[in-house]
């Protein structure tokens, strides 16, 4: 059974780019080996994450996630059964929130500052579907 987790988290230093590159490393490697692709968003302090995978190795990998020292705040917004992937073709893409053009944030924000606390898990994988549409993600691998 497939499934699709989407959360939201703040970074501890939000001017740590190594922390972005290290959670993004070690995604990428634990990924490939446990058939969980997604995509990682971060700006202005905030992860987004999508995760999608087997049931299991998703619920697992959450459980990691929240106890993860790099981050905090971490709030699950969205999981669902799926029957396909979106993200499939990404065992974690990446991308910078901060060098998106307002207007797609606007779209989906009241702010020019994307926040993923205060609109609904519904709207952040709305966000996330139009990045990856939009060709905003980077690092297939």
């Amino acid at each position: 059974m497939l499934v699709r987790l989407l959360y939201v988290s703040r970074a501890l230093d939000p001017s740590a780019n190594e922390e972005t590159d290290s959670i993004l490393d070690s995604s990428r490697q634990h990924n490939i080996a446990n058939g969980i692709t997604g995509i990682l968003c971060y700006g202005g302090g905030i992860y987004l994450q999508a995760i999608e995978g087997g049931r299991k190795q998703v619920n697992e990998l959450y459980g990691h996630i929240i106890r993860d020292t790099r981050h905090k705040d971490v709030v699950l917004l969205h999981y669902e059964e799926i029957t396909e992937r979106r993200f499939g073709g990404w065992t974690m893409g990446k991308v910078n929130l901060s060098k998106l053009n307002t207007s797609i944030v606007l779209k989906y924000s009241e702010q020019p500052e994307l926040d993923p606390y205060s609109v609904s898990g519904a709207v952040s994988l709305a966000l996330l579907e139009e990045l990856m549409l939009t060709a905003s993600i980077i690092g297939r691998a």
